[in-house]
């Protein structure tokens, strides 16, 4: 039975959380310093300022998903990858994908793959003259990572996949289950541009528990109000929305989706799983995975409820590198970005293992200086047969 002073503090702890809410504290996300050194349309290429002495020499360019947006990456500064790439010595670039609209109706995978990140990836390879660069492909982005390290493995020195589905053949997650039977003509064919509301509403059927009420109590559970008057108490209190708003504003922050992509996807991967078989075609070229040689690192959370472990796992066994590793967190789906094991556990492991293979061979280097002549040539057609 709940005591008197239970309740008192129950009560009280409303009050604050609810003060908090209604006069929010300011907050920022994406706050490490970066620089626009590419766009296309709507697409920007972000290059993150460099915090080490010393650089590794093969620059990481991250892909992220469509959906949402890449900054989970760079939530704040206690709990962002980018930053823990960063000071572990790496050269770090992103992709922000931006807001679709209008014309981006008509894009097709073709245009993500063989367009923009082709794009992006030869435009790090000019500006740190080197030949081949660290493909590190985030859930759906790492699928198009798998897709992009396929037809252009010449430009890849490492893949790295963060959960990130293949083989799309399982019932073990909701999102599965609903993209197999899902009339994607009838959706596309009224949007044209697919809306990102529409898309974030079944991200958050999928746990809706968890994902729309549990948040919420866990957000007043960790209201302290013992020492309200404190300031250091105030403070504690006011970070701690400012952590919850900052996640609010990633999972509501749903970008719109060109139609023709979104069909293709849905279509090609989740109902006729053709990547993993090896006959899924982007551009008239077929894909197939055994052109993959470059060392793979594969990194997935045990508790994932949008991408299940039985979807990513196949990668290891589907393409021909020799130097290929799994590893597995005891975390979810969001958690291995911003959780407390993402900062202490899974960037260190990927650092770890990026160190040894981040550093060219000298035939390499003597390759690059030939093939750095053809990039600005090379984007220049792409760019020609686009519009």
């Amino acid at each position: 039975m709940m005591s008197e002073r239970s309740l008192i503090e129950d009560v009280r702890k409303y009050q604050v959380g609810m003060e908090l809410m209604l006069e929010p504290p300011e907050y920022s996300v994406a706050t490490t310093p970066s620089e626009i050194v590419y766009t296309d349309d709507k697409v920007k290429l972000i290059h993150y300022i460099p915090t080490a002495k010393k650089l590794f020499r093969v620059p990481v360019l991250v892909v992220y998903a469509l959906v949402n947006r890449y900054y989970i990456l760079d939530l704040q500064p206690d709990k962002s990858v980018v930053r823990k790439l960063l000071d572990e010595g790496f050269d770090v670039y992103i992709l922000d994908w931006g807001y679709p609209s209008g014309p981006e109706r008509y894009l097709t995978l073709d245009d993500y793959i063989n367009g923009y990140i082709d794009d992006a990836v030869d435009t790090i390879r000019e500006r740190s003259k080197v030949d081949k660069i660290t493909l590190m492909g985030v859930c759906q982005g790492g699928t198009f990572s798998v897709m992009y390290t396929a037809l252009h493995q010449e430009k890849i020195k490492n893949l790295v996949t963060l959960v990130a589905p293949v083989d799309f053949d399982t019932d073990k997650g909701l999102l599965h289950i609903w993209a197999k039977n899902l009339n994607v003509d009838k959706i596309v064919d009224y949007y044209g541009i697919v809306p990102g509301d529409f898309l974030n509403s079944g991200f958050l059927l999928t746990d809706p528990f968890r994902l729309m009420f549990d948040k919420y109590l866990n957000l007043f559970e960790k209201i302290d109000c013992r020492h309200i008057d404190d300031e250091e108490c105030t403070l504690s209190n006011r970070e701690t929305v400012r952590n919850f708003l900052r996640m609010e504003k990633w999972i509501f922050d749903s970008p719109d989706q060109g139609g023709e992509t979104f069909r293709q996807f849905i279509k090609d991967c989740y109902q006729k799983n053709l990547l993993i078989k090896n006959r899924m075609e982007i551009g008239g070229k077929k894909i197939n995975l055994k052109n993959i040689s470059a060392p793979l690192l594969n990194v997935m959370a045990e508790y994932d409820h949008l991408v299940p472990n039985d979807a990513s796992k196949p990668l290891n066994e589907a393409v021909s590198s020799t130097d290929k590793q799994t590893l597995v967190f005891p975390t979810g789906h969001i958690g291995i970005f911003v959780g407390s094991k993402s900062q202490k556990e899974v960037c260190p492991k990927i650092a770890e293992w990026l160190r040894p293979r981040s550093s060219l061979e000298a035939a390499e280097k003597k390759e690059a200086t030939g093939s750095r002549r053809k990039l600005s040539a090379q984007r220049s057609q792409h760019k020609g047969a686009v519009t």
